[in-house]
C-alpha cells in the first residue's frame, strides 16, 4: 500500500482523492499497529515497544518526496514512513516486536534490535552490492539519541562526491549525485551535541540533506522549556539560514497535522536539496504522542489535563480525517468502513506474525519433551527429569531460553550415567546451540570472501640497494598509489588536506587529487566518523583521519554504537567498511599519549583494531583493508614517521595480514608479546638480554582485533614456558586483554612454568616531557629488569638477584 511519491503532477480529482485515501489508510494502519503493539507488550508477548503514533501524517508527506536512490537516517518513530515507501508490512512490524530471528520474516534486524528500528537491504547474500539507485534506502537505525545524525552527514556527502568527483564509477550507487539523505530526529534529541555538530558540518559542506524535527514538545517526561533555548529549535538555528550573500541552511516550518501544507513543504525541501545541494531543516510543529514515550510508562503522569485535551484535538490522524470529510474527499461513513477493515487486517497480521514466530519454537519444544520422556525412563533420577519435562510441557508459549534451560538442567541429573538416551539428550543440546546461537551472534564481521582475515599476506620485497627513507614517505607513496588505483577512495580529517597531515603522510596529495578526495575538515571528530560511515554505506571507500588516538574518544560513541554494530545489527545486509586512520603511542603528555587502548578495544568489537609497528606494516594494512568489507582503526606509531625504513619495491602490493602475529625474534627462554612503539623497545631490550644469557622470543601482536587467529603465541609459550606481555596502556587495559586471549582462548596455562606477567604503564596517564614519559611508561630498563626477575625466580643460581 505504498504512497505515490509525487503529488505535484496534474492529477484528476478522482486520482487525487484515491491518493489521499490511500495515504489515510497507511496512517490508520500505522496507528493500529502502534495501539495493538502496545497491548502485545503489556500482555508479555513482546519485550518492549516504542512506536510512531502521532507522527503519521508528516511521514506520509516525507515519503512522497523520497525517491529511489535516496537514503534515510532516522530514529525509532518512523514506521509510517517505512510503510509508505513499501518497506515495512504489518506482519513485519509485529515480527520485529516479537524479535523473530528469521530475516525472511523480520528483515529489519532478524530480532537483533527492538521494534521501531528500520533498515533496507543494500547487499546480496554474497555481500555484493544491490543496485541502490533502484530502491528506497534506509540506513540501519540506532537507539542512542542523535546517534543517527553523524551518519546522515556522510550519506549526504556521498551525493556531493558522486556529482563532483570525476572518474568514479557510480553504477548501482548514484545518478549524478541527485540523491537526498533524509534525517529524522525528535525535538528533545536536538539538545545533543551530535545534532549541533552535524548541523554545523552540513552547513559548511553544503550537502543534500533534509532533516525533519518531529516536535511534540517533550523528551520522555521533560518539557521543551528544559530542553531547548526559547523552546524552539528552528528559532535558535536562525543563524544558519542561508541568504543571498552566505551559504547555509534553508529552514522551513510546518504544522504536523496539516496534510496539504506538509506535502507542499516536503516537495519544496526536496527540490532545494536535490537540485542545489543545500541542506534543509524542516521543523514539524504541533505533533502529539498519543501513547506516551514507550511502553515503559504512561504520559498521563506528566501531562496535565489541558495538554492531554489539546493532544486529543490535534492528533494528526484525527485532523487529516476531518480535512478529508470537509474537502468532500470521503464521507464519515466511508472512513468508518475503511477503519473497521484496517482494524481487522492489523489483527490478522499480528496473529500471522505471532504464529510464524512461535511455530518453529513449539516444534523444538515438542522435540525436547519427547527426548526428556525417554531419558526419564532410563535414568536413576527419572522422577526429577519427569518433573522438568512436565514443567516444560506446561509452558504454553515457550521461549528458546525455556527449552534449552530445561534441557541443560535435565542433563545434570544424568551425571555418572552412561546411556544411549543421555547421549541423545547431550547431542540434542549441542546441536541446538549450533543451530540457535548464530541467530544471535553471527555477522559481527564479514562472513564473505571479503572478510579481512581472508586477504592473503604479501610481504614487502626489496632491491639490494633499497633506499632508506623516512617512514612517512612509505605511507605517502602508498596512499598515492591507493588514490590512483581506487577512484572511490578519499581521505579527510583535521590538517589532512593542505599540509598533507601533521606528519606529512599525505604530502602533496591534495594538489594531485583535489580538495574533495584529500580534504581538510573542522575540529569535529564525531562527524568525521559519521562522514565515513555514511559514505561507506553508499559504496565509497573513505579513510577518516582522527589526528591523534586520544581524540578518538570524542567519536567513540559513534564508532561503538553505529560503526561496530552495522554489519551485525543488519545480519550482513548492510556494510560500512570505513578505515579510520589515527596515530598514537609515545608522545609525552596526558592528552597526547595514545594510551586508551584497553578502553577502546573493549568498546568496538565489530571493528578491526590494528597496531602496526612501522609504516611499511601500516601501508600493508591499508592495502589489505581496501580489499575487505570490515571496518578498521589503524593506529600508526607517532614516533615512527621520521624513523628510517627501507623502501619496498612492491609497495602498492604489500598486504599485511589481519589477525596474524609476527615473530620478530626467535628465542628459547621467555615469550615477550607487545605491539606498536613499545615493540621496538622490547626488540632492543631482547638484544641486551642476550648479553647476559637470556634468549627472549619477541612477538609483534600487529592486530588486537582480531587477535592471533592462528594461535601462534601459545606455540611460542609451549617452547619457552614463560610469558610476559608489555605495552604502554594502563594496568588492566590492553595487556590484560591479551593475557586473557592467550590464557583462556589459547589455553597457554598448561605450558607455563612461571607466572605470566604483564608490564604496563602506571595507572595515571603520562606526565609531560621526557622524564614524565620515563616514569610513566615502561622503559627499556623496566622491561629488562622485569624479565630478569622472572628468570631469577626460575633459576636464581644462574640469575642472582639484581636489586
Amino acid at each position: 500500500m505504498q504512497t505515490i511519491p509525487d503529488l505535484k503532477n496534474n492529477l484528476s480529482f478522482k486520482d487525487f482523492k484515491a491518493e489521499v485515501i490511500n495515504d489515510y489508510k497507511i496512517a490508520v494502519i500505522s496507528r493500529e499497529c502502534s495501539l495493538l503493539g502496545r497491548r502485545e507488550v503489556l500482555t508479555g508477548k513482546a519485550k518492549f515497544g516504542i512506536f510512531g503514533d502521532g507522527k503519521e501524517i508528516p511521514q506520509l508527506a516525507m515519503a512522497k518526496a523520497f525517491l529511489k536512490g535516496d537514503w534515510r537516517s532516522g530514529y525509532y518513530r518512523d514506521q509510517t514512513f517505512m510503510m509508505a515507501i513499501g518497506e515495512l508490512t504489518m506482519e513485519q512490524f509485529f515480527a520485529g516486536l516479537y524479535a523473530n530471528t528469521n530475516l525472511e520474516f523480520e528483515p529489519m534486524s532478524a530480532g537483533r534490535q527492538m521494534g521501531g528500528h528500520f533498515v533496507t537491504h543494500s547487499l546480496n547474500d554474497n555481500g555484493s552490492w544491490k543496485d541502490l539507485t533502484n530502491q528506497y534506502n534506509s540506513s540501519a537505525d540506532i537507539s542512542p539519541t542523535a546517534g543517527q545524525m553523524p551518519r546522515l552527514l556522510g550519506l549526504a556527502q556521498a551525493s556531493k562526491i558522486f556529482r563532483e568527483v570525476k572518474g568514479i564509477n557510480t553504477e548501482k550507487f548514484s545518478k549524478n549525485g541527485n540523491e537526498i539523505a533524509w534525517g529524522t530526529i525528535g525535538n528533545a534529541s536536538t539538545s545533543e551535541g551530535l545534532f549541533f555538530e552535524t548541523i554545523n558540518a552540513a552547513g559548511v559542506l553544503q550537502v543534500p540533506m533534509v532533516i525533519s524535527v518531529w516536535d511534540d514538545e517533550y523528551g520522555i517526561s521533560v518539557h521543551a522549556k528544559h530542553q531547548t533555548t526559547k523552546e524552539n529549535i528552528s528559532e535558535i538555528l536562525k543563524g544558519f539560514q542561508r541568504d543571498k550573500e552566505q551559504k547555509g541552511f534553508e529552514i522551513l516550518r510546518v504544522k504536523g497535522w496539516d496534510y496539504a501544507n506538509l506535502v507542499e513543504t516536503y516537495q519544496e525541501a526536496a527540490s532545494i536539496a536535490r537540485e542545489e545541494h543545500v541542506p534543509v531543516l524542516i521543523h514539524v510543529l504541533e505533533l502529539t504522542q498519543p501513547q506516551g514515550h514507550s511502553t515503559s510508562g504512561s504520559h498521563e503522569r506528566y501531562k496535565n489535563a489541558e495538554r492531554l485535551e489539546w493532544e486529543s484535538n490535534h492528533d494528526c490522524n484525527k485532523k487529516m480525517r476531518q480535512w478529508i470529510i470537509e474537502s468532500g474527499i470521503a464521507t464519515n461513513e466511508g472512513l468508518i468502513e475503511i477503519e473497521r477493515t484496517i482494524k481487522r487486517e492489523v489483527r490478522e497480521a499480528k496473529n500471522n506474525a505471532w504464529n510464524t514466530f512461535v511455530r518453529p519454537i513449539k516444534k523444538e519444544h515438542l522435540e525436547l519433551i519427547t527426548i526428556l520422556k525417554q531419558v526419564a525412563t532410563t535414568s536413576a533420577n527419572g522422577v526429577f527429569i519427569s518433573k522438568l519435562k512436565e514443567n516444560l510441557k506446561a509452558i504454553e508459549e515457550p521461549t528458546r531460553r525455556d527449552i534449552l534451560s530445561h534441557a541443560r538442567k535435565a542433563l545434570r541429573h544424568t551425571i555418572g550415567e552412561d546411556t544411549n538416551e543421555k547421549q541423545i539428550l547431550n547431542d540434542w543440546i549441542n546441536s541446538y546451540f549450533e543451530l540457535i546461537q548464530p541467530k544471535f551472534s553471527s555477522h559481527l564481521y564479514s562472513e564473505t570472501e571479503k572478510s579481512s582475515i581472508r586477504i592473503p599476506e604479501i610481504k614487502p620485497t626489496y632491491n639490494d640497494d633499497a633506499e632508506l627513507v623516512d617512514g612517512r614517505i612509505i605511507l605517502r607513496d602508498n596512499f598515492d598509489t591507493i588514490f590512483s588505483n581506487y577512484p572511490k577512495t578519499l581521505v579527510f580529517g583535521e590538517d589532512t588536506g593542505n599540509i598533507g597531515d601533521v606528519n606529512q603522510g599525505l604530502e602533496g596529495l591534495q594538489e594531485k587529487y583535489g580538495e574533495l578526495r584529500v580534504a581538510d575538515v573542522g575540529i569535529r571528530e564525531a562527524t568525521i566518523i559519521g562522514q565515513g560511515i555514511g559514505m561507506a554505506l553508499r559504496g565509497l571507500r573513505p579513510i577518516a583521519e582522527i589526528q591523534y588516538l586520544d581524540y578518538i574518544l570524542y567519536a567513540l560513541q559513534i564508532i561503538s554504537d553505529d560503526l561496530a554494530t552495522t554489519h551485525y545489527r543488519t545480519k550482513g545486509k548492510q556494510k560500512a567498511p570505513l578505515i579510520i586512520r589515527t596515530r598514537g603511542h609515545r608522545l609525552e603528555g596526558i592528552w597526547h599519549s595514545g594510551s586508551q587502548m584497553g578502553g577502546i578495544l573493549n568498546l568496538i568489537k565489530g571493528v578491526n583494531l590494528l597496531v602496526p609497528r612501522n609504516m611499511t606494516k601500516a601501508a600493508g594494512f591499508y592495502n589489505t583493508l581496501l580489499l575487505s568489507d570490515d571496518p578498521a582503526i589503524v593506529v600508526e606509531c607517532l614516533n615512527g614517521y621520521r624513523l628510517k625504513e627501507k623502501m619496498p619495491n612492491n609497495l602498492s602490493n604489500i598486504k599485511t595480514p589481519i589477525g596474524v602475529v609476527e615473530t620478530v625474534k626467535d628465542g628459547t627462554d621467555i615469550t615477550l608479546v607487545s605491539y606498536g612503539s613499545t615493540l621496538r623497545i622490547v626488540e632492543q631490550t631482547a638484544k641486551d638480554l642476550l648479553t647476559i644469557g637470556i634468549s627472549a622470543e619477541v612477538i609483534d601482536v600487529q592486530s588486537l582485533i582480531p587477535f592471533d587467529i592462528n594461535h601462534d603465541i601459545v606455540k611460542s609459550v609451549a617452547k619457552t614456558n614463560r610469558l610476559m606481555i608489555i605495552d604502554e596502556d594502563v594496568p588492566g587495559g590492553a595487556s590484560a586483554y591479551i593475557l586473557n586471549e592467550v590464557l583462556n582462548n589459547q589455553n597457554a596455562f598448561q605450558y607455563l612454568d612461571s607466572q605470566p606477567k604483564t608490564l604496563t604503564a602506571k595507572a595515571h596517564r603520562p606526565a609531560y616531557g621526557n622524564d614524565g614519559d620515563y616514569f610513566s611508561k615502561p622503559s627499556a630498563e623496566d622491561i629488562f629488569e622485569a624479565i630478569y626477575d622472572v628468570m631469577h625466580e626460575s633459576n636464581p643460581n644462574t640469575f642472582p638477584k639484581l636489586r
